[in-house]
């Protein structure tokens, strides 16, 4: 049976369909046919609403079993993150994994409908490994929200990735790498 994969979008008009699709299609590609990727339109990814994200994102939930992936690019690592935080699912995550997240809190930007986190090491399981990849050359969230990340999870790995952007140049091959190394 293959490993489940729950993939969400970041936020823009047809970010869906024209953009992260293409990280999926990498992300695919480089795993191969042991993991199966779900992909779920987010309401309104033109204008995004923190609650309506989380509500998809907890249906999306309901879906997975234990040992499931879950990535979120952009808003919706960030999205991801902090559903994670107010709503932990019944079933056990294999690990998680964002993206170029924007952090919202200190450090990082300000939010009428995210409230910001300075510490999520009490809303994640000790042992659950948390990856977090962003690219030196973002241009859409500043790498400077990486170093804020590190301080709110301490014990999550940093992927820095030099002269890469927002989208990581739609190649998620060192995603797909670490992902088949958690599982070995």
């Amino acid at each position: 049976m293959p490993t489940q994969i729950l993939f969400i979008q970041g936020a823009g008009e047809t970010t869906h369909d024209q953009w992260d699709n293409k990280l999926v299609d990498s992300l695919a590609r480089e795993l191969g046919e042991a993991y199966a990727i779900r992909y779920p339109r987010m309401p309104d990814e033109a204008d995004p609403h923190y609650q309506a994200w989380k509500a998809a994102v907890v249906a999306e939930f309901q879906t997975l079993e234990d040992g499931a992936i879950l990535i979120g690019h952009s808003f919706g690592g960030t999205v991801l993150l902090h559903a994670l935080a107010e709503e932990w699912p019944a079933f056990e995550p294999g690990a998680v994994i964002l993206i170029a997240p924007p952090f919202m809190g200190a450090g990082g930007w300000e939010s009428d409908e995210i409230a910001g986190s300075d510490d999520f090491s009490e809303s994640l399981p000790e042992g659950l490994p948390v990856l977090i990849y962003h690219g030196s050359e973002d241009d859409t969230v500043p790498f400077a929200h990486i170093e804020a990340y590190a301080r709110a999870i301490p014990d999550a790995v940093l992927c820095s990735l030099p002269g890469r952007d927002h989208q990581l140049d739609n190649d998620l091959a060192d995603v797909a790498k670490d992902i088949r190394s958690l599982a070995a």
